[in-house]
């Protein structure tokens, strides 16, 4: 096959797979048929597409072949098929159908999908999970590798997470209107979660998973599209474009850890940073702002600077002020401890991080001590710092971080 049309294939399967699977998801009740049919008209595709060509509409396509397979499926399991029916009246009863998509093509309702996925009733791990195989199309070995548990492991919990929502009969509709507002926040924070993994893995050979990174923009993406008059939506996508956009400056050839005092930012994606800066302006004008608004302001502040020396570090503290009252929780006091330190001086910050010394949650976080590490050097209190980067590099999880921790710790305690 010419690398051209694969590339073009392989286009069209990474849009309309999600597409695809949340319409027969929908219509059947069953993830596990509407992920099997889904693979199977995929493959159905690979080997008529390279010789006929990708036909005007591969969406209608790829639907009519996974109905009839999931049709012939059914034919030949009755059991099968009369549970199904039964979710089937359920669902239909639970939410109407949804209207044609005004082009005439298939309707959208992979934000059906979302909120099944992200349903409050599932264990927050399974949530992620289930999103990243179902919505961003990840294998369960490529989801098992991301959360850094075996293939198997994951193996199971998806299965726990898709039989929860068969047995609480949980319906693929989008809440209404009165529910949204409780059930939007737990779909934003699954993506968010994706992103944040990929920005800054949990452990591992490398700083960044990428892939997950950008799995997480591209989902946010899709949110956008299907809820354009959210602004905590556009707060989220701007937020993970502009904190994306420094991703080849984070590290450097050998893929060690850059800070961002040292950061070339001529290499950050100055495109991705033009889309992101009026999305968080969005989310922050015609009402209260929200946690994401709040977050993709600092970091547009951050990406305008041509210099650490002069970012507005006053008005970075003050949006801390305000997320600190709209989420409060000790990474957001760190952070906000960290900007003190850079608007006050590093005493000031310090004075900040010690009064969080008790808090637990900050206990097994690596920044924590590599902030108070940064601040003693600063301080010229070497023999504490020193402590500090040796408390941190036994909490590190990537190897980038550990170089950079064993770095600064030989630094300190020169005699």
């Amino acid at each position: 096959m010419p690398e051209r049309a694969a590339a073009s294939i392989e286009a069209v399967f990474r849009e309309e797979r999600g597409l695809l699977l949340a319409a027969l998801a929908r219509r059947f009740g069953d993830l596990d048929l509407a992920e099997e049919v889904t693979s199977e008209a995929i493959e159905a595709a690979l080997v008529h597409w390279p010789a006929e060509g990708v036909p005007p509409k591969p969406g209608a396509w790829l639907m009519t072949t996974a109905r009839r397979k999931a049709v012939d499926r059914l034919r030949r399991d009755q059991a099968y098929a009369a549970r199904l029916a039964v979710l089937q009246v359920e669902a239909d009863r639970a939410a109407p159908a949804p209207a044609p998509a005004p082009d005439g093509g298939l309707p959208d309702e992979r934000l059906q999908l979302f909120f099944t996925c992200a349903h409050p009733a599932l264990p927050a791990e399974d949530r992620a999970a289930l999103t990243l195989r179902c919505l961003a199309g990840l294998t369960t070995a490529e989801v098992a590798r991301a959360f850094l548990v075996p293939g198997a492991t994951m193996g199971k919990r998806i299965v726990r997470a898709k039989n929860r929502i068969r047995t609480l009969r949980i319906p693929f509709r989008v809440p209404d209107p009165d529910e949204l507002p409780g059930r939007l926040p737990g779909v934003l924070q699954v993506v968010y979660s994706i992103f944040t993994e990929g920005y800054a893995a949990s452990s591992g050979p490398d700083l960044q998973r990428l892939d997950l990174a950008e799995e997480a923009i591209r989902l946010a993406r899709i949110l956008r599209r299907l809820l354009p008059g959210e602004r905590e939506v556009a707060g989220l996508l701007a937020l993970m474009l502009l904190i994306h956009a420094r991703r080849d400056a984070r590290t450097g050839p050998d893929g060690d850890l850059v800070l961002l005092d040292d950061q070339d930012r001529a290499r950050w994606d100055r495109a991705m940073i033009e889309e992101g800066t009026p999305l968080a302006e969005i989310a922050l004008t015609g009402g209260p702002p929200g946690r994401y608004g709040v977050q993709a302001a600092i970091a547009a502040l951050h990406d305008e600077a041509p210099d650490v020396a002069s970012t507005d570090w006053p008005q970075i503290v003050a949006l801390y002020d305000v997320l600190r009252g709209l989420a409060p929780s000790p990474v957001v006091d760190l952070n906000r401890a960290v900007a003190v330190a850079m608007r006050d001086g590093p005493a000031a910050g310090l004075a900040l991080l010690d009064a969080l010394a008790d808090e637990p949650r900050l206990r097994e976080y690596s920044p924590f001590p590599t902030a108070r590490g940064d601040l003693l050097t600063r301080l010229g209190r070497h023999p504490e710092a020193a402590a500090a980067y040796r408390d941190a590099l036994a909490l590190a999880g990537t190897e980038p971080e550990r170089a950079h921790l064993r770095r600064r710790l030989a630094e300190v305690a020169k005699p």
